[in-house]
């Protein structure tokens, strides 16, 4: 027998439903905001993810599907869906379109790592990126959509924001960040001490509590921003409190991506374990620019399906459509052109083989049908389907060619 390959698994019965249930909760939010899908490949070449993502990442070092194609090509399959739309943004020269831009998109995404729950190796999420639009009521508009989307979904969560500044209040901090690093790099984990070299933002965000500990005493980049980080920062948090969107600000937020800049934030639970991040993103204005497209603000978010499959509140299941079945084998036929009929107007569940009038009630059950229709020895002389409704229990005999 062959099984799933470690760290992906089939999405069927209940958790086909939950999947459903969230894209199609989430995709009506983000209509209603102004989104556009949009559907990028899976595969993609491996130099949009480290020029993107970054190459001191852990998504680009250590998890990243990646192989060499027949034709020579280095291509890994994507990480992340960010960095594909503000590919496919580029490429289709939206950038060089005045208009504003918005796409949702959902589907799976591929790393590389150790299978625990809700952290697959094959995992999907639902995103949405917005371009063209500076302003922080940005960045508050997608924190609120998300919000609306969580609510609607029955889970709940904490906000956690930070800023990360920008390219002038970033570099300063940095460089005294980094001396303050080399002064304790021998007590640092291995991690921490190769990204001093290569992203040393990235230290705040170590989950070793050694490094957590010595890193209390080092400056906040928050209390380092410049003027209009410091503003829009504020300004954000004004708005979230006259929302009523309860948040907390983390020093430490600075996201596993090297494309983010300014407004960070994570929608975390404390009902999954140890991986409580369920969403996040923020602002990424020199992401497109960094892909050889036009300067152009943008800011965005992820949320992680597999990650609150468990936590949804599922509403009751409706009953929905007809089933049809035959009493005997004489009127299995006729029962045929009549589902291809109704077909075009419900959802329609057939019993192929002739069976007792318990056994379709059953059938009818089990299919969550709304009516169920019988087709008997007298039906079918007389040129009627006998019917009946489920939940009201009313019943009536009609015409077939009427139902």
């Amino acid at each position: 027998m062959i099984n799933p390959l470690r760290g992906m698994k089939d999405l069927t019965f209940e958790e086909s439903r939950r999947y459903i249930h969230i894209i199609s909760t989430a995709v009506n939010i983000a209509k209603r905001y102004g989104y556009s899908y949009i559907e990028t490949p899976i595969l993609e070449e491996t130099a949009l993810f480290k020029r993107s993502v970054g190459n001191s990442s852990d998504i680009v070092n250590k998890e990243m599907y990646q192989f060499e194609d027949k034709g020579g090509y280095d291509v890994c399959m994507r990480p992340e869906g960010t960095a594909g739309v503000a590919r496919a943004f580029i490429s289709d020269k939206l950038d060089r379109q005045p208009i504003k831009q918005k796409f949702y998109y959902h589907g799976p995404m591929f790393r590389y790592e150790r299978p625990q729950k809700g952290r697959l190796r094959e995992f999907h999420q639902f995103g949405c990126e917005s371009f063209g639009e500076a302003s922080v009521y940005e960045d508050f508009t997608i924190i609120t959509m998300i919000s609306q989307i969580f609510d609607a979904l029955g889970i709940g969560f904490d906000l956690q924001i930070n800023s990360l500044g920008c390219t002038v209040c970033m570099p300063p901090y940095k460089q005294n960040l980094v001396s303050f690093l080399t002064d304790i790099k021998e007590d640092l984990c291995e991690d921490c001490n190769r990204r001093i070299d290569t992203n040393p933002i990235r230290v705040l965000d170590c989950k070793n509590k050694t490094c957590q500990l010595l890193l209390s005493n080092s400056q906040k980049l928050i209390d380092n921003l410049c003027d209009e980080c410091e503003n829009d920062f504020k300004k954000l948090t004004v708005l979230l409190d006259q929302a009523g969107i309860h948040y907390t600000i983390d020093t430490n937020l600075v996201r596993g991506l090297d494309y983010y800049n300014k407004t960070a934030f994570e929608f975390v639970s404390n009902e999954i374990g140890s991986q409580s991040a369920i969403a996040g993103g923020g602002r990424y204005d020199r992401l497109v620019e960094f892909l050889d497209g036009k300067p152009t603000p943008a800011v965005g978010f992820a949320i992680g399906i597999e990650r609150i499959m468990e936590l949804v509140k599922m509403p009751e299941t409706a009953r929905e459509g007809i089933y049809l079945g035959a009493m005997n084998d004489d009127a299995i036929e006729p029962l045929l052109a009549l589902a291809a009929r109704k077909r075009l107007e419900t959802k329609v569940t057939i019993e192929y083989n002739a069976k007792g009038f318990k056994s379709h009630m059953k059938g009818a059950d089990k299919a969550e049908a709304k009516y169920v229709a019988l087709i008997g020895e007298d039906e079918l002389k007389n040129g009627t389907i006998w019917i009946k409704d489920i939940e009201s229990r009313e019943e009536k005999t009609v015409p077939l060619e009427t139902f």
